[in-house]
């Protein structure tokens, strides 16, 4: 018998309710591996390994109602911005369609098989960054969405990421399977190696970008070797100070961010009608109640810094409309610059889907799935809850650092071949992120060594892709009619 979330709901609702939370089943470390082996087999009988090519049913969707929902939490002038982003393309609505995918997620079936979920693991939520250690690493980088779910979930959305990018970009359908199968294929070869492997193993494993590029030279051109190693380098140099030449200009001798209006506005010309001290002070607050987020040597390093300048900046697809800040930060005699980005945190799209999230703070959530997922996590991040500039309402927000050797892949440039490869390290990265948090053991045995798992996913792609396409046509024909308001080239 095959299972959906719905089916489930109404069985786990109650227990749900009286904790008022979403809890992670515990991983079973200490229940015997013939148990958790068990678990995971047995998992099979609810949710065939085939039936994960099943999309749900299509008829009395409506993901434009559904989209326009989030709309009235966002600010106002914002939202059209959002609009328009999502009607450059069918990829650019997936990336901010991340709602009307997890209601279709919760009608296919589940395994039962619980991690802490991204909930938004498309390709672009992906990519370099520098590790407390200063070595670049590759990892998850998006965890608006997080909360803990089935692990199918963040696998199929990843692999429809790669369909749907393909088509955009105009790859065959063969090379747009083969990217899907690749990311499908890895993640369940990735956690098999993770099931077999120690808890501190799992903790302690990562992928480094340049390692994972030099086992494919053989494979890959010379140009295009060439052109991935410059642009790792550059990202080396994508760090606050790279953000201080590039936002900032100096004005008779003061640092001032530059004002480019929708995208980035200076908070003084944003409530010019609001005292400058009285802004400034609500954001040393919001910034104070952050601090204590922090670990006490952390805290230490950002007392050596002070507000400098603030800014509203518009940032990615979905997130467009949420509140979020650039603040500029400076240490000894002002030119030691250290970017931050407080950015609010709303609901994740999955809580009406697996429940509400133990946090009270939904920046906290935010925080506390990226620590859990990640293999080594920006030293600056935290949370806080505050009323921000010019809003009487308190908000939770999380804060991280703007830029730091941030690095996304160009998909546009992309060839079969290096999207397939690209595709492997994502696959690996989001086992290792579920096996942080989940029963290893029981999603490997799950899993399977065949790859029925794969093509179930390789399919389910392909079909949601078609989906994403059909909804994105009723998204433009909504705009065409004024059912939403829509701002493009923003």
């Amino acid at each position: 018998m095959t299972t959906t979330v719905g089916d489930a709901a109404a069985k786990g609702s109650a227990e749900r309710a009286s904790h008022g939370r979403a809890m992670l089943a515990p991983t079973g470390e200490r229940a015997g591996r013939a148990n958790r082996t068990a678990l995971g087999e047995d998992a099979r009988a609810t949710a065939p390994l085939e039936s994960h090519a099943d999309v749900g049913p299509d008829d009395a969707r409506d993901p434009v109602a559904l989209l326009l929902t989030q709309a009235p939490s966002r600010v106002p002038e914002l939202v059209p911005i959002r609009h328009g982003r999502m009607l450059v393309s069918p990829f650019t609505y997936f990336r901010g369609a991340a709602l009307p995918m997890a209601a279709d997620l919760a009608a296919t079936p589940v395994s039962g098989l619980r991690v802490q979920l991204s909930g938004d693991a498309h390709l672009l939520n992906f990519g370099a960054f520098a590790s407390p250690e200063r070595s670049l690493v590759f990892d998850l980088n998006d965890f608006d969405e997080t909360l803990p779910g089935p692990f199918e979930w963040d696998v199929k959305r990843l692999a429809a990421s790669f369909v749907i990018a393909g088509r955009d970009i105009g790859f065959s359908a063969k090379a747009q399977r083969t990217a899907a199968a690749a990311a499908a294929e890895r993640y369940r070869t990735a956690m098999q190696d993770f099931a077999g492997q120690p808890v501190m193993g799992v903790w302690n494993a990562r992928l480094n970008v340049k390692q994972d590029i030099e086992q494919f030279k053989s494979m890959i051109k010379a140009r295009q070797l060439k052109a991935a190693e410059a642009r790792l380098a550059k990202a080396r140099t994508r760090d606050s100070m790279q953000a201080l030449g590039k936002l900032t200009t100096l004005v008779d001798g003061q640092r001032r961010i530059i004002s480019a209006p929708p995208t980035t506005v200076p908070i003084e010309e944003l409530f010019s009608d609001v005292q400058a001290d009285a802004i400034y002070g609500l954001v040393n607050t919001m910034l104070a109640r952050y601090r204590h987020s922090m670990q006490s040597d952390r805290r230490h390093l950002l007392d050596q810094f002070s507000v400098e300048r603030v800014a509203r900046k518009v940032v990615g697809v979905g997130s467009v409309g949420t509140r979020a800040w650039i603040v500029l930060l400076t240490a000894g005699d002002g030119e030691e610059p250290l970017f931050l980005q407080v950015k609010e945190a709303q609901p994740s799209v999955l809580a009406s889907y697996c429940g509400r999230s133990e946090y009270s703070n939904q920046g906290e959530r935010v925080v506390a799935g990226q620590r859990l997922m990640q293999a080594a996590s920006d030293i600056f991040l935290g949370w806080t809850r505050s009323r921000g500039p010019a809003d009487a309402a308190e908000r939770d927000y999380y804060v991280r650092q703007l830029r730091d050797w941030k690095f996304s892949v160009p998909i546009e440039r992309m060839r079969p071949l290096s999207m397939t490869l690209y595709a492997r390290m994502c696959g690996w990265t989001l086992a290792r992120a579920h096996a942080r948090s989940g029963d290893r053991v029981a999603i490997a045995a799950y899993l399977g060594g065949s790859d029925a798992f794969d093509q179930a996913i390789v399919d389910f792609a392909e079909a949601y892709a078609d989906r994403n396409e059909r909804d994105f046509a009723a998204f433009r024909e909504a705009a065409e009619h004024s059912r939403i308001d829509a701002v493009r080239g923003v």
